[in-house]
């Protein structure tokens, strides 16, 4: 029979159990040896503020890997993701090694910027651009880039087309047009078979100022569904793509026999076309980057490039929280990993610490001026040396430290400067 002291018994040895499997563990160390290397290599180039740091080996693995894909036949364009990799020096670098010229641009500013820095470019728009964007690019066109030939506008509704139609009329040009297809992102694009056959026929009526270019279908949302889910909505997102390429080839022939550019998947799921001829132009950016919220089976095989890293500008013992220093020996009793606290230099990105290992943002000190980190014993930091934080994505958060800094090895291979957001 249990009695009242072996029950009370009983769950208290089942909360001190609980407790001891809760209780976080130490989960501090020093630098893996990859980043104790590129910590040295910082602190002899004497790196004063925090820096977007690009692994260029990494990088060109990762850059092969795309062309790799790319290259499986049926052969697919392999169009680079302006923002994704916002630098004229990194994007140069990239189309040069992956044997591309083809751009996927988001942007109205970095479209001037790439017209005017890539006067050969393929630019096709990743998103639909409001008509005073496109009267402000056509103004502000410089150099020898031809919008009429190399250009497509990406159309989302027939509304937005008698924009563009009108503007190409006032402005006396012509305008390639692509047209955005809604394959289950829902997140706009024609999903309407009777609405492109009405945009279709409106191109063919003025081919003094449009003229079809293609068709581009993002497929993003397969990446956030659970497997068994985006393995049934694939051939989904196929059918719905192939239904406006038959609507196209019976509704418009003479479109249809012409050379287009038919763009679709992204960074997660580019690698779900090779050997599919239903595109035959890829987009990807990030994936050369690989930024932590891209951890996804399609990319196992790629390596995380880019880094923030930022100097440790205090280091201070125990977890002292403002009116309530009582609590720093109960909070490093309870979590190990607060035995130490680290002020960085700035803070607060799309982005979490990667190395020393067992470093955590400190709930009272979230900031962009000097982000408190916490850290138990074992780890070794010290002050000047260089907490390395891993992005969350990289569009947002390569603009925001400057010139980006490509290091080969132990070397600075190169400084390059980003493009600018500003209108």
């Amino acid at each position: 029979m249990v009695t009242r002291r072996t029950f009370l018994a009983a769950g208290g040895a089942a909360a001190v159990a609980a407790a001891a499997i809760a209780r976080p563990h130490d989960e501090g160390g020093p630098y893996p040896a990859y980043f104790a290397a590129m910590n040295r290599t910082l602190r002899t180039q004497r790196i004063d503020r925090p820096v977007l740091v690009i692994d260029m080996d990494r990088l060109d693995r990762n850059i092969a890997r795309v062309r790799q894909s790319a290259a499986v036949a049926p052969a697919k364009t392999y169009r680079i993701v302006v923002k994704s990799i916002p630098s004229p020096g990194l994007i140069d670098y990239v189309a040069k090694a992956a044997g591309t010229n083809a751009f996927m641009v988001f942007h109205r500013p970095f479209l001037n910027a790439m017209a005017a820095l890539r006067p050969d470019a393929d630019i096709l728009l990743g998103k639909p651009m409001p008509v005073d964007a496109v009267r402000h690019f056509y103004a502000d066109l410089q150099g020898a880039f031809k919008p009429e030939r190399q250009l497509q506008w990406l159309i989302d509704t027939n509304a937005r087309l008698a924009q563009y139609q009108q503007l190409a009329h006032e402005l006396g040009v012509k305008m390639r047009i692509n047209f955005e297809l809604d394959v289950g992102l829902h997140r706009g694009g024609f999903d309407d078979h009777g609405a492109m056959a009405q945009a279709l026929a409106t191109i063919a009526a003025d081919p003094q100022h449009l003229e079809f270019a293609g068709f581009m279908g993002y497929d993003a949302h397969l990446m956030g569904l659970p497997d068994f889910l985006a393995k049934r909505e694939f051939p989904k997102v196929r059918a719905r793509y192939q239904g406006f390429i038959d609507l196209l080839k019976a509704s418009q022939p003479a479109m249809a026999a012409r050379p287009l550019c038919l763009n679709g998947a992204g960074s997660p799921t580019f690698r779900l076309y090779e050997g599919d001829a239903l595109l035959n132009d890829i987009s990807a950016g990030t994936c050369l980057m690989k930024p932590s919220h891209y951890d996804l089976p399609t990319l196992a095989e790629f390596e995380p490039s880019a880094f923030i890293a930022t100097p440790v500008l205090k280091r201070l013992a125990h977890t002292r929280l403002p009116s309530l220093e009582w609590t720093a020996p109960l909070l490093e009793g309870w979590n190990p990993n607060m035995a130490q606290t680290y002020f960085i230099y700035s803070g607060n990105w799309l982005a979490e610490p990667e190395a020393p290992p067992g470093l955590h943002p400190l709930f009272a000190y979230v900031s962009s001026n000097q982000q408190g980190l916490n850290g138990s014993a074992r780890v070794p930091l010290e002050v000047d040396d260089f907490v390395f934080l891993r992005p969350l994505q990289s569009e947002a958060v390569l603009l925001q430290f400057g010139d980006l800094l490509a290091l080969r090895g132990d070397k600075v291979a190169a400084r390059w400067p980003v493009l600018t957001a500003a209108l």
